[in-house]
């Protein structure tokens, strides 16, 4: 028996959801340094032009197939095409969205592991448990296992519960938390002594580097994975969405909470790592370069957090907390994608269908680790800087090349009565008919020019 297709309760529920997707760890870790290390100021204004130049109008493309077809990437790709050949180059792109969403997922939750682990290991350090803090923190062959697949577990249970019941639930509850969490950090971090000259860098543009193309390449690419585009988990969220609703005002509220707090983010890890660097704690290479992501999360900042003795233990509690909770609401999306491809088109009941996905994907987390060094960059190589902007092209295409014009209208036109005449539908089909392919393309091109 097939499950039932579920549907979002509240526009909340759909915001939260849909935005704990596109919030992740690249948001809270990955945008503050790689605005620290492009030009602070420079960096984030660039950034928030983009997001609505590109990202925001891809996002859109995902919605609106998505809601249109009430079904997942593959079936809505399949029906919006006009003849066979297209259909199936839709339903094969499709596919290849559950497979890149699943790779991601197999390392994310190596990554989000090493958060909960390291969260655990200040709580056992308050209780003085000796041995086990060493345990937690230090890289090994079990500690990842365990953790990797005790985050599939935690992935698994709220997406076998169902569109209402987990993923709306649960988002509804993680969003407001982490959002919470951040302020309540980003507060604190600002009172430290030294936090002053991150927040300087962070907010004062660098103007001579404000039109260096290795920064605007940098912030496209940035603004575009950020909203988690190209995987078709937005379009299966989209497919969740009551025909009622105005999709570019949701799609513009997703937005503005992804960009939000990758912004405020930066108010947290910027004055963090000045703060560490007040408290002797080195944060350049000795070339002189900003150290790299994972050595500033899992080295730098508990440096920090172990200077400043039972204060520190608390604030690396919230920390590694929030990390996790940043994990687990893209964790959900990743795994809703193929699992809603698994129920819909092969008519297996979701809970069967979540258990089986989740764990191929665990399996495939503990390949990565035992082969760590040979796959894990490979993997995410492979995954966010080939996979996501070619499906990401494919989505543009068929949203404003292969959808009929008419159609397209209409689908909006449900929630948004006068979207002929509305500034969205003015500049959007144009937009997503040339300049977002083109900017997905020149993003591409330069990826591959460095790899030469």
């Amino acid at each position: 028996m097939v499950s039932p297709r579920g549907e979002f309760t509240s526009r909340f529920g759909f915001v939260a959801a849909a935005a704990g997707s596109a919030v992740g760890l690249g948001n809270v870790w990955g945008f503050p340094t790689q605005a620290a290390s492009n030009g602070g100021g420079a960096f984030l204004l660039i950034y928030l032009l983009l997001a609505f130049v590109l990202a925001y109008p891809v996002l859109m493309a995902e919605l609106i197939i998505g809601r249109h077809a009430h079904t997942n990437a593959v079936t809505a790709l399949r029906n919006i095409s006009p003849n066979r050949l297209l259909g199936n180059i839709g339903a094969a792109s499709g596919i290849a969205g559950c497979i890149v969403a699943s790779l991601i997922l197999s390392f994310y939750a190596i990554v989000a592991g090493w958060m909960i682990a390291f969260g655990l290991a200040y709580v056992a350090d308050l209780f003085r448990l000796s041995s086990l803090p060493a345990w937690l923190t230090a890289f090994g062959l079990v500690r990842n296992t365990v953790f990797a697949g005790l985050f599939i577990a935690i992935t698994i249970i709220i997406v076998s519960a169902g569109v209402q019941r987990g993923i709306e639930r649960w988002s509804e509850r993680l969003m407001p938390t982490l959002l919470l969490t951040l302020v309540a950090l980003s507060m604190y971090v600002l009172t430290l002594d030294g936090a002053e000259q991150g927040l300087k860098i962070y907010l004062l543009p660098d103007v001579t580097r404000a039109l260096s193309t290795e920064l605007i390449i940098d912030a496209l690419g940035s603004a575009f994975f950020s909203l988690s585009l190209g995987v078709g988990t937005m379009l299966i969220y989209g497919s969740y969405v009551n025909d009622k609703e105005n999709l570019p005002a949701l799609g513009g509220w997703v937005t503005l909470v992804d960009v939000g707090i990758a912004v405020l983010a930066g108010f947290l890890v910027l004055p963090a790592m000045y703060a560490a660097l007040h408290n002797g704690v080195e944060i350049f290479t000795e070339g002189g370069a900003l150290i790299s992501e994972d050595t500033l999360i899992f080295t730098v900042l508990p440096q920090l957090f172990d200077t400043m003795g039972f204060t520190g233990s608390l604030l690396a509690i919230a920390f590694f907390f929030l990390m996790s909770i940043a994990a687990l609401t893209s964790s959900i999306s990743m795994l809703e994608a193929p699992v809603a491809y698994v129920v819909e088109e092969h008519s297996i009941e979701r809970r069967s269908a979540a258990m089986l996905i989740g764990t191929v994907i665990a399996l495939a987390s503990c390949f990565i680790i035992l082969n760590f060094d040979t796959l894990f960059g490979s993997v995410i190589k492979l995954t966010t800087r080939y996979g996501q902007p070619l499906l990401g092209f494919m989505f543009c295409i068929y949203a404003g090349w292969v959808w009929h014009r008419d159609a397209l209208l209409q689908e909006i036109a449900k929630g948004y009565p006068d979207a002929r005449n509305g500034l969205f539908w003015t500049f959007w089909p144009w937009h997503i008919r040339f300049i977002c392919p083109l900017i997905i393309l020149g993003i591409f091109a330069h990826m591959l020019q460095q790899q030469v």
